[in-house]
Formats: structure tokens, C-alpha cells, sequence
């Protein structure tokens, strides 16, 4: 699109920042290094295809522009990926020794790398979160996970499964839309590693870099149809999970859709994985570095507005310096930086649809109603655009909606405790368990603590640090199997 026909993007805004601080001046990404098309098909069979169920348009959240068309796959368009995806399977992939098939992966791998600028743009354009989370975490996270999982190519006889483990054959895989790529990588990758090929499907608010990667796929000449991509909406991945030339089914998002697939797939010989919603606990101590606590709480629920599934959305403090915390999270708060995504001085973008943001207003809003108090910093949100301004609640209850549901947003319910034991309690008076934080100086108090908490991944002193060897999943309502490390080759091995 020529420059002068883009509509203006939105001036980044803040809060009043506390005397001292500096002003930024605005320093946005270039737009130029992304080329959006008018108009996207499928990708079946290692060539973009027309699809035959309509098409939907995908916008920028931070402006509501209409970035493009995307084919809708209709169930005969699942069809045509499915068998390419089977006879890539038969035919090549599974057939090539693990030295091979690491060889296309390091490539992907090493592109992603190449044209990480260009991926990271698109992606913080498609889906809202700021430029700075893309280029520094969502990128290098990306090419880790093929890089990783290259290297495990070749080794899978060492990886605990067997000596001779066997891949299942075709892996649906439906990825959410707030880590749009970096969720692609997370399923695609162990998928190609151990053999399998692949129809995956992203959301229908973020296809763009999926598409992208899809384009990866022709430059690194991976072998037609063992990496197939429809788009679409709920249809289109009911269509993909229900196909009977499946042998794999991987979905990350909601814990009513994760339910709805389970439900789809009981009684069928489909390997399943399902990495659902979360409602994490943060948990202060009063011995805790004051600074460096607030900072975790800070990046564990206002990283990518909030809508993260292990967002750290209850903060469970020491009631003896809940006050002194509180005040230090308020006047950090007050120096986040909302507005224009591309702007490298964005903290806080955009959420990804009108949908997400009248979700996180409906249940802000029952926090009011229910008598929990609301603090937000002075903020001016652009008028253009899905914006939420940060937001935390104290006198929250345990019987508050805002403490009990996952809000994905920007928006964090204060509670205390007294002991540890308490402290655990509140933890796990919840029906998922994804994720847990706990702060202290003390490292046999994170040690007990951690055994009593009710959560797949739990963070000592940190939040929301990942890594491609390190597993990551919950139990309960937050789904099961696990991705990442050598524990998310299981998922794509007939063991």
C-alpha cells in the first residue's frame, strides 16, 4: 500500500510520568519492510490454492484497517490438505533419515532468522502486541524452537521414547491468536522433527505470518504437502480436527473450545494435546526484592496486553507489604507507555479484536459491580482501534468473577495472605493449572511452596521466561501434554 494511502497510526500515549522521567519522542518501525497483499489463498501441497468456503478479512487492531482477504477453507478444502499432507507423508517425509529431515528444519530455521524484521512488523501489524515484544522475544523464540528441534531430529532414539520411536502420520494443528508464529513454531517444529507432516490452522484474526511462514516453506524447498495451511474460522478447524485421515490433533486456546475438541475426538484412535486457559498465580512474599517483584508482576500480566494463558492475572501478597507493593506497582504502572504497536517505546498495544475487548470490558465492569476497587493510571487511549488501559483491582474476593475467570486482558485482581499455607490455598482455589509465580528471598520456601502448587509451570523469581528445551503445559482445566524439550516429542510419537 502506498504510504499515502495508510490511514495514520496512533501516537503512542501514556500516564502522567513521575517527575524526573524522560520523554520519548516517537520512534516507529517502518511499515515498508512488510509487503501485505490484497487478497491470500491456502496452502496445500506446497503451492498457494484457492479455497472454496469464501473468504474473511483480517484487520489491524490498533487502527481497525482492513489489512487483507483470506481464503476460507471449506471441508473439501481440509480435504485436498489432508491427502497432501498423507502422501508427503507416505511417499518422503517419513521416509527420509533424521539427518535430512534436520537439514530442512536448520534452513527454516536460518530464514526466520533473515527476515526476522520483516516477520516481527507483520506480526505486531496483524495482531496488536508491541513491536518491541515481537523483534525481542516472539522472533528469537521462533528460530530457537526449529533450531531445537533440528537438533533433535536425528536423536529421537535417545530422547527416552525407545530406540526406534515412529512418527503417528498427519498432525491437525490449530494455533490461537496471541502468539500467532511462535505458536506455529511450537507445533510445527517437534511435528517435523519426529517425521510427521502437517495441516495447520491459525486464527482467524491473525493468518498473516502463517501465510508468511508458509512462504518459508517454498524458499527453504521443503517437500510439497508436508506443510499445509488453511484458514478460516471455528468451522474451518472443526473440519480439520473432526477429519478422519487425521492421526494427531495439537490445539492451543480457549478451555470451552479445548473441550468441544476433546469431546469431537473421544472413542477415535487420535493422539491428543490441548494447551488451554490459565488463571496464574503470582505469589509476593514479604521477604521478596520489592523492585525486582514488581517488575515480574508487571511483565507477567501486562506482556502482549495481558493475553498470555499463563498471564500471571492473580497477585496473591504478603498482606504485612501490600501496601508498599502496591504503591511501588502504582507508580510503575504509571510509566507504561500505551499506543501505536510499531512505536519501539510501546509497552502496551492493542488488543486483537473488538470481540477480546468487549470480553475484558464485560468482566471488568462485574468486578465493579461486585464491589472490588478499580485503578487504572491516567491514560489517554488513541480513538481508533481495540484499547484497555492497565488495570488492577484490590478488595478483590475469591468469589469474584474477576478472580475466578480468565480475563486475557490487561487486568490484574490483588489478593492477601498471611502464611504460606494460605497462600497455596488461594493458589489453587482454581479449576486450571498452567502456571504459578512465587517471590522470596528464601530458597527452601520456593522449593516447598512449588511442591504444594497446582500448576505445570512454575517461575522462581521470574515470569514468562521460556525456553525451546524446557517443557510447557498444565493439567485440569488448563488441558494436557506438554511442548517444548525432549517432553514435547512424545506428542508426535506412536509411543
Amino acid at each position: 500500500m502506498p504510504a499515502s494511502q495508510k490511514p495514520p497510526t496512533p501516537a503512542p500515549t501514556s500516564g502522567s510520568a513521575p517527575a524526573g522521567l524522560f520523554d520519548y519522542a516517537p520512534a516507529p518501525e517502518s511499515r515498508a519492510i512488510v509487503e501485505i497483499k490484497p487478497s491470500y489463498e491456502l496452502f496445500i501441497g506446497g503451492e498457494f490454492a484457492a479455497g472454496t468456503g469464501g473468504t474473511l478479512k483480517t484487520v489491524n487492531p490498533a487502527t481497525e484497517e482492513v489489512l487483507a482477504e483470506v481464503a476460507v477453507a471449506s471441508a473439501a478444502d481440509v480435504d485436498r490438505a489432508v491427502a497432501a499432507a498423507r502422501t508427503a507423508y507416505d511417499t518422503v517425509w517419513s521416509k527420509l533419515p533424521g539427518s535430512e529431515r534436520a537439514k530442512y528444519l536448520f534452513r527454516i530455521a536460518r530464514i526466520i532468522q533473515e527476515r526476522s524484521r520483516e516477520l516481527a512488523v507483520l506480526e505486531s501489524i496483524d495482531n496488536g502486541k508491541p513491536i518491541r515484544e515481537t523483534r525481542d522475544v516472539d522472533l528469537p523464540l521462533v528460530a530457537a524452537h526449529f533450531f531445537h528441534y533440528a537438533g533433535w531430529a536425528d536423536k529421537l532414539s535417545y530422547a527416552g521414547y525407545g530406540p526406534d520411536p515412529r512418527p503417528l502420520g498427519v498432525a491437525a494443528q490449530v494455533i490461537p491468536w496471541n502468539f500467532p508464529l511462535l505458536m506455529l513454531a511450537w507445533k510445527i517444529a517437534p511435528a517435523l522433527a519426529c517425521g510427521n507432516t502437517v495441516v495447520l490452522k491459525p486464527a482467524e484474526t491473525t493468518p498473516l505470518t502463517a501465510l508468511a511462514f508458509a512462504s518459508i516453506c517454498q524458499q527453504a524447498e521443503l517437500p510439497p504437502g508436508v506443510v499445509n495451511i488453511v484458514t478460516g474460522a471455528g468451522e474451518t478447524g472443526a473440519a480439520l480436527v473432526a477429519h478422519p485421515g487425521v492421526d494427531k490433533v495439537a490445539f492451543t486456546g480457549s478451555t470451552e473450545v479445548g473441550r468441544g475438541i476433546a469431546r469431537a475426538v473421544a472413542g477415535t484412535s487420535k493422539k491428543v494435546t490441548l494447551e488451554l486457559g490459565g488463571k496464574a498465580a503470582n505469589i509476593v512474599f514479604d521477604d521478596a526484592p520489592i523492585d525486582q517483584a514488581v517488575e515480574g508482576i508487571v511483565d507477567s500480566i501486562f506482556f502482549n496486553q495481558g493475553q498470555v494463558c499463563c498471564a500471571g492475572s492473580r497477585l496473591l501478597v504478603q498482606e504485612s507489604i501490600e501496601q508498599e507493593l502496591l504503591d511501588a506497582l502504582r507508580r510503575r504502572m504509571s510509566t507504561l507507555r500505551l499506543g501505536d504497536p510499531l512505536d519501539k517505546n510501546t509497552d502496551v498495544g492493542a488488543i486483537n479484536s473488538q470481540a477480546q475487548l468487549a470480553r475484558i470490558t464485560a468482566l471488568v465492569e462485574a468486578g465493579e459491580q461486585e464491589g472490588a476497587e478499580r485503578w487504572s493510571p491516567p491514560c489517554q487511549l488513541p480513538g481508533t482501534g481495540y484499547w484497555f488501559a492497565p488495570t488492577i483491582f484490590t478488595n478483590v474476593s475469591a468469589t469474584h468473577r474477576i478472580a475466578r475467570e480468565e480475563i486475557f486482558g490487561p487486568v490484574l485482581s490483588v489478593l492477601t495472605f498471611r502464611t504460606p499455607d494460605e497462600a497455596v490455598a488461594k493458589a489453587n482455589n482454581t479449576p486450571y493449572g498452567l502456571s504459578a509465580g512465587v517471590w522470596t528471598e528464601k530458597g527452601s520456601r520456593i522449593l516447598s511452596v512449588a511442591k504444594k502448587l497446582r500448576a505445570g509451570v512454575v517461575w522462581a523469581n521470574t515470569f514468562n521466561k521460556f525456553d525451546p528445551s524446557s517443557p510447557f503445559g498444565g493439567y485440569r482445566e488448563s488441558g494436557y501434554g506438554r511442548e517444548g524439550g525432549a517432553h514435547g516429542l512424545e506428542a508426535y510419537l506412536d509411543v
